[in-house]
């Protein structure tokens, strides 16, 4: 059984009037996503390229901290989490589709916090406090972007069962 799977639930998105306060996934089975719905959240995000781009992020701000990177990355610019194509999604067509779903809020969250934690990296990279960057890149950026393509990989498993 999937993380999303347990999260999600057995009933589908009719069935839910609101989501649980709190996610408890013991007492939580499998969603059934029929094929129609499945095949038209795939066709709206293409999660292995939306997957690439954000393991791609590590190298960028690596490039950064190494003084190789040609690119003009703003901070506050960074942390939004609506500008990427799977943010876009997140809080477009996915939101519609899934945002009642428990797990669903929890991704948003885990994206966002991943865009504050790159954004976090690039200002102290910016403010030359590179030994500090560097220990965010490989602590809580690492987590946050791990969290994501976790997140994502089990959402893609969830999709095509």
């Amino acid at each position: 059984m999937s993380f999303f799977s347990r999260l999600f639930g057995n009933a589908s998105p009719t069935q839910l009037k609101s989501p649980p306060v709190a996610i408890d996934a013991n007492s939580v089975s499998d969603i059934v996503f029929d094929a129609k719905s499945a095949a038209a959240i795939l066709d709206e995000i293409d999660i292995d390229t939306a997957i690439a781009a954000h393991e791609n992020w590590k190298v960028r701000l690596q490039n950064v901290l190494n003084d190789q990177s040609s690119e003009t990355l703003q901070p506050e610019v960074v942390c939004m989490d609506d500008r990427c194509d799977l943010g876009k999604w997140l809080h477009g067509p996915g939101g519609q589709r899934l945002g009642k779903y428990p797990a669903f809020s929890v991704l948003v969250a885990r994206h966002k916090y991943f865009h504050v934690q790159a954004s976090t990296v690039l200002a102290l990279a910016q403010g030359n406090d590179k030994e500090k960057a560097q220990q965010t890149l490989d602590g809580s950026y690492r987590q946050a972007s791990s969290q994501v393509v976790l997140l994502l990989k089990q959402l893609k498993r969830g999709l095509s069962q």
